[in-house]
This record gives structure tokens, sequence and C-alpha cells, in this order.
């Protein structure tokens, strides 16, 4: 479901300039928020949304077929735009002990997933996206990369994570006997599984990335549920999303394209929600998990295309816990 806002060619994603283009911190995002909630232009994004009762406007339903048109779309390699910058932010991945298993949700052309099978020969990547047409992208891409040997260690496989649950192989009833509150998995079972296997064991890693904020708000909740039942104890939750509050894009938006609070549709019928730390902090913290990391990620970019128009990116940025003592 993952969508960036610029493309790119995989030939510049290694330059020093695009990877600091992602990797720092250019204004204050207070400063950002003074500016916007002064700005009599802005108050439509302010002002609280009407509950169901009062208001005219069906709630947003998950938008699985509107992101399948979305990459249909955009399935050319211009759109590829492999995120080395990822590394640096999230250094336990290429840092991780042998054999980490690592589930990628919303996997998008696979540009998050050919970093980091790049970074560790002894690293696994399973991905899964509503897509299939992505999916089969994905693999293309990173099976034609360069350096990269994906043989048993890529397995991409179509899931909509706004509505299905996650395949039982990924961690298995038994295995997880002391999850139960955990929802029903589907009961499935690959081709690379081992006679003697029962599911993989469950991930060392979860990397949502720009994921989340395409699903509607209300489905969220359960959404990263089911990524913690799959979550080892004492594995992490890798988050990192395009839209904070305030952010270039939501300002963009039009009143009529609000569609709940903080919420937005797309003319194609893709969402975005635009998040609070409060919120990520509210939603991962009910999950269970432990925030170890959560910050905006404030980039001042400029548009050449454009005659040089700056453009101001807010994103949100975090790493959660489940609890080693995970019960």
């Amino acid at each position: 479901m993952e969508v960036e806002e610029a493309g790119g060619g995989v030939e510049n994603a290694g330059k020093d300039e695009v990877e600091a283009e992602y990797h720092s911190h250019d204004f204050e995002w207070e400063d950002l928020r003074a500016e916007v909630e002064s700005d009599p232009a802005f108050s439509y994004h302010l002002s609280p949304f009407p509950g169901p009762a009062a208001s005219t406007t069906s709630p947003p339903q998950p938008s699985s077929e509107a992101w399948r048109n979305f990459h249909r779309r955009h399935a050319s390699g211009k759109f590829f735009k492999e995120r080395r910058y990822l590394l640096k932010e999230f250094p336990e991945l290429p840092n991780s002990k042998d054999c980490a298993k690592i589930l990628e949700v919303g996997c998008g052309n696979g540009s998050t997933a050919v970093s980091i099978l790049r970074s560790s020969e002894s690293i696994t990547v399973f991905a899964c996206d509503c897509s299939k047409d992505t999916l089969e992208k994905a693999n293309e891409i990173i099976s034609n990369t360069k350096g990269i040997d994906i043989k048993d260690r890529f397995h991409p496989f179509l899931m909509d994570v706004s509505k299905e649950f996650f395949p039982d192989w990924l961690f298995c009833n038994a295995c997880k006997s002391s999850h139960d509150s955990c929802h029903e998995m589907r009961k499935e079972r690959p081709d690379f599984l081992r006679e003697n296997q029962c599911c993989v064991g469950g991930m060392d890693f979860i990397t949502m990335i720009f994921t989340l904020s395409a699903i509607p708000f209300a489905i969220m909740p359960s959404t990263i549920e089911q990524c913690v039942c799959v979550l080892k104890p004492g594995g992490l939750l890798l988050f990192r999303d395009y839209v904070g509050l305030y952010d270039m894009t939501m300002l963009r938006f039009l009143p009529d394209q609000r569609v709940g609070f903080r919420e937005y549709m797309r003319s194609d019928g893709t969402l975005s929600y635009f998040f609070t730390l409060d919120t990520v902090r509210e939603l991962f913290h009910a999950a269970g998990l432990i925030e170890l990391e959560l910050e905006y990620c404030c980039v001042r970019s400029v548009n050449r295309k454009k005659n040089g128009k700056k453009m101001q990116r807010v994103w949100v940025h975090g790493k959660f816990l489940k609890p080693p003592s995970w019960r």
C-alpha cells in the first residue's frame, strides 16, 4: 500500500545527497504548527469532524482496490526509489543477529526490501501487499538487482492487511500458545517450508514503512494487534510514515476531501491519515508495545521543477519493542 510522493531512479538512490535529504531535521515541528494554526486559510483542517449522526459523508472504507489501481498506474521502474537511508534510521536491521526474519507490511514495489536484503546476507524478508501486480514487480526488481542473491531470502505473499489475517505459517497457533488474545490466522502451507516445519517461527522485526496511514483510522488498532501476534517477544516494530500532522500534503487537501478527523481521500480513492506523536503512541501502546523512539522528521526540500518552491515535509519515525516477557 505504500506511496511515495516523488519518484526516483534506482541508480541515484545511493548518492549522499539523496540519503541526506531524508536523514535530517531542517525545522522544528512546533514552529510549523504555530504557523499553520495562525493561518485562517487552514482553519478547516483544525475543526472537529462531525460524528456519524451529523455527517452526510459516509465513513471511509478500506481502499484496497484504489491502491491496486494506484500501483498499476505507477508500475514503471521510474517510480522505484531504493530506500537505503532507512538503514541509517533503523541500524538494528543491518546489525541484526544471524538469520533474522523480517516482515514488511505493505511492501509496495520492494524499495525497502531491496535495501534490507542488500545490508546482510543472513536476513530473510517476508513481504505482503494487497496488489498482486505490485508483488510481481517487487519480485522482478529484487531478482534483477545486482549483488543480491534472494534464493530462500525473499518471500512475497498477497494479503490485504486491512481486511485479512496473517497466514498461519508466519507464527502458527501451536507456537504462539501464549498469544491466545491474537486473532485467528489463515491456515496455509507455503512451498518453502520444510516437511518438519509448522511455521517460520515468528518475526524478529516488522517494518511498517509508509503503510499505516493508507488504511482507515478505525482499522489501525486491529492491524497493529495482528502485527504484534507474529512478532517474537523481544522483537521490534519499526515505523515510518510520510504523513505527520501539518505535512505539506495535508495542507493541500481541499475541504471536500476531508472524510474524518485528520483523514482525507484523494480523487483516486486512496486515503491518507495524518498522525500526531500522541496518536501513534496511543495506537502502539494499546497493542502492548513499548516505545523506544518516537519523533517527527521535519525535512525542507526544494522542487526544482516548480521554480525552486520550498516544501516542508513532516514524517513520523518510531521504534517499538514487544516485551521479552510477553505472555
